[in-house]
């Protein structure tokens, strides 16, 4: 059986490639600077070179504010100042709770300054606009980032929950290419398949980085899932000799898009652990099984 399941390295733009596998810092809520110095050191081991924050996170699971998740990653790279040469270190702005999103120059350049300071770094090495500012002209915002890029404080560029019409407006302004799309994608979440991401992303050499791939945990107790796919999944886990989290992450590995796959556990056994997905053998019947025991209905 030849499996889809890829494991190659993933482009972004000039950046150094990376891992199939990404560690994301959502939940990277904890005060105990060791204790997350190990977390990004588990990863990096594992070959999970590209570490994702965001300027927000912070406000939500178990977090006390804004900017909280870039601050502690900050003093974790203050106290090991090797760590961030092994890393693509990815961040993004433009949520401006309440407002909620803000990417006008200002803002922009503001959130992007903040997150430099934040994590003490000189440069940003992928810098993404969150979500969508449907008030500012991607003109505005292609030059805001052309000119923090310029002065080197962001090396490459991207987007987070952006429609392939958003990218593309935001695309026609940039004098540079987009290297990334960051998704919501898992064998829950399908609407990449379906929405023009993934199409829109091969066409232009983008690549996907996948949020939730275990949609938020669900995809590892069971909880909530569609009798059918939990099914087909517990099959396919039993089959491989691994867990079904496991499966679910081989299934976001196997699309020709090569997403990568963000994990956020808080646990170094499974941030190890997930790289099992790399032996997993999925072919195309299995991964067919898997998205119409999602949707619920038979392929046409």
């Amino acid at each position: 059986m030849t499996s889809l399941v890829r494991t190659d390295p993933r482009p972004l733009g000039d950046l150094p490639p990376v891992g199939p596998i990404a560690y994301g810092q959502w939940r990277y809520t904890t005060d105990d600077v060791g204790a997350a110095q190990r977390l990004i050191e588990t990863a990096l081991d594992a070959g999970m070179n590209l570490i994702d924050t965001a300027d927000v996170y912070g406000l939500d699971w178990g977090g006390t504010g804004f900017g909280e998740v870039e601050a502690l990653l900050g003093r974790v790279l203050a106290a090991a100042p090797g760590l961030r040469d092994r890393m693509v270190l990815a961040t993004k702005g433009g949520i401006v709770p309440p407002v909620p999103y803000d990417s006008s120059p200002t803002a922009l350049r503001a959130a992007c300054e903040a997150s430099l300071g934040r994590l003490g770094v000189d440069v940003i090495d992928l810098y993404q606009i969150h979500r969508h500012d449907m008030l500012t002209h991607p003109a505005d915002v292609a030059a805001t980032l052309a000119a923090l890029r310029d002065e080197g404080k962001i090396r490459e560029v991207g987007v987070s929950n952006h429609t392939p019409a958003q990218i593309a407006a935001l695309a026609a302004h940039l004098p540079f290419p987009i290297v990334s799309n960051q998704p919501e994608y898992s064998a829950v979440q399908l609407a990449p398949l379906r929405d023009g991401t993934f199409d829109a992303c091969m066409r232009d050499g983008v690549t996907p980085l996948a949020w939730s791939p275990l949609a938020g945990g669900a995809l590892a107790t069971g909880d909530g899932l569609a009798p059918d796919l939990l099914a087909v999944l517990d099959e396919l886990a039993e089959r491989e000799g691994v867990d079904r989290s496991i499966i679910a992450l081989a299934f976001v590995l196997a699309h020709p898009a090569a997403p990568v796959a963000i994990i956020g556990t808080q646990n170094p056994d499974r941030i190890t652990g997930s790289n099992a997905a790399l032996a997993v053998q999925l072919d195309r019947h299995d991964v067919y099984r898997i998205i119409q025991a999602s949707e619920g209905v038979p392929l046409p």
